[in-house]
C-alpha cells in the first residue's frame, strides 16, 4: 500500500525506546516450536513488502509503504540483511529481520507476528528465535527499537527477554490519520 497524498495524514507525538542486549542470554527455551523457521535463502522485495505492509499494518509502519520496487530490491539483496519467516504449516505468521552492521553489532531491525497470529503466544518465542540468530551474526552487541505506535506488549517483551534501554528520544512525525490495512478493504469489520 503507497501511502498517497490524498490520505489524511495527522501530526503526531512518538516515543522511541533504543534497547540493546551486550551478551547472549542463558536460556532454556524449548527444542520444539509451534512452526517452522525458515531464513529466506533468495531476496524477494515482493515477500518483505508483504511482511512489512501486513505485520506492520496494524502498528502503523508507514515508512516504507511509499518505497518502489527498486529500492525493496536494493534494500533485501544488501548481504547484512537476513530474513526470517516463521510458517505453520505452508502458512506465514510472522518475521524478523536482522542487519549486521560495523564493529560486532546486529540490529532486529523488525520483528512481529501477522495480526491473525497475535494473541497465541507466539511474540514470545519468535523473539527468542530473533535473539539466537542475532547473536549468530553479532559479536558483543544485538539492538533495536520500540515505539509508542507499536503493540502494547512489545516493550514488555523485549525487556522480558533481557534487553535493557540504553537511548529514548521523542519525535513528531505526520502519521497517516486512520490505521493502516496492508491494502484497501483489508480490516476486519468492528
Amino acid at each position: 500500500m503507497a501511502i498517497e497524498p490524498d490520505i489524511q495524514k495527522v501530526k503526531t507525538s512518538i516515543h522511541v525506546w533504543h534497547l540493546e542486549m551486550t551478551s547472549r542470554p542463558e536460556t532454556s527455551e524449548p527444542d520444539t516450536h509451534p512452526y517452522q523457521l525458515l531464513k529466506v535463502e533468495h531476496p524477494l522485495p515482493e515477500l518483505n513488502r508483504f511482511l512489512y505492509a501486513t505485520v506492520g499494518a496494524p502498528c502503523m509502519w508507514y515508512m516504507r509503504l511509499p518505497w518502489k520496487w527498486q529500492q525493496w530490491q536494493d534494500y533485501v539483496a544488501k548481504k547484512s540483511i537476513e530474513t526470517w519467516v516463521a510458517y505453520q504449516g505452508a502458512t506465514p505468521i510472522g518475521y524478523f529481520e536482522l542487519e549486521k552492521q560495523p564493529r560486532g553489532s546486529t540490529e532486529v531491525a523488525y520483528f512481529g507476528l501477522i495480526p491473525e497470529f497475535v494473541g497465541q503466544g507466539l511474540g514470545r518465542q519468535l523473539l527468542q528465535d530473533a535473539i539466537n540468530k542475532a547473536w549468530d551474526t553479532a559479536d558483543n552487541r544485538i539492538w533495536l527499537h520500540t515505539c509508542t505506535l507499536d503493540h502494547a506488549n512489545a516493550l514488555p517483551n523485549y525487556l522480558n527477554r533481557g534487553f535493557k534501554v540504553f537511548k529514548e528520544e521523542d519525535f513528531e512525525d505526520m502519521i497517516p490519520a486512520e490505521p493502516l490495512q496492508p491494502w484497501e478493504g483489508a480490516a476486519k469489520p468492528a
